[in-house]
């Protein structure tokens, strides 16, 4: 076979991948299913109301032509951005595929439909509940991210590192993101095309990294075995 007619097959299987797994793997989730979500954090995590780890990978490719510094991050090699939403078990809620490397996360989240999807409640996001143990005013479901995130009612940043005290330090050991890093890691090490610069062009680079989410999903939701979990 000629290598266009390779790529061709390869497009057109990963697309198909992509639209046969979508809607059971990657679907909007319901509200029982954010609920679902919240008691994972709860039991893994100790947090409270929250209904997904955010942050963003780079995933490495080879330099675009005509693309300047677009693509080159700080981590100095170019890359686009896989922004992800991750639940307790390392499983993709919602992602935001195809920024430009240079684009700091926050900047891809604020122009990012899960942002516009959160802040007009088009999620379907339980409404505030109590605090476990707490009769305060209810408290928000939130999403959990690095200091690079701009705090929100939708959106929940640790404190800054420096003079914190014991409670604030208890605080952003609780609000942790490693469950969407530790699914990042599962990611690209399962999925090996990502272990090396792509040798595509971006729009490809987009469709390859939809179809490995969707697998992603579809290997921990089905296939993920115990061994695995214990490794990461």
């Amino acid at each position: 076979m000629g290598t266009s007619t390779i790529a061709g097959v390869v497009r057109a299987t990963c697309s198909a991948i992509w639209m046969r797994l979508k809607a059971s793997v990657l679907p909007h989730p319901t509200r029982q299913q954010w609920l679902d979500i919240a008691q994972g954090f709860l039991e893994r995590a100790q947090f409270p109301n929250c209904i997904g780890a955010l942050d963003g990978e780079h995933i490495w490719v080879k330099k675009p032509p005509n693309s300047g510094s677009q693509y080159y991050n700080f981590k100095q090699f170019f890359s686009v951005v896989l922004l992800a939403l991750a639940d307790t078990n390392y499983r993709f809620i919602i992602v935001d595929i195809g920024s430009y490397g240079s684009t700091a996360d926050a900047r891809i989240f604020r122009a990012s439909r899960m942002d516009r999807w959160l802040q007009s409640n088009q999620l379907d996001v339980p409404q505030p509940a109590n605090l476990p143990g707490s009769t305060g005013p209810p408290a928000p479901y939130v999403v959990v991210g690095d200091e690079g995130f701009a705090l929100s009612s939708q959106l929940m940043r640790p404190f800054p590192r420096r003079g914190l005290d014991a409670k604030r330090r208890t605080f952003n050991y609780r609000l942790t993101r490693r469950f969407v890093e530790c699914a990042f890691g599962i990611f690209t090490h399962k999925w090996r095309v990502f272990l090396s610069p792509i040798q595509l062009a971006p729009q490809n680079v987009n469709v390859v990294i939809k179809t490995c989410v969707v697998m992603h999903n579809y290997v921990r939701t089905y296939e993920a075995t115990p061994d695995e979990d214990a490794q990461v």
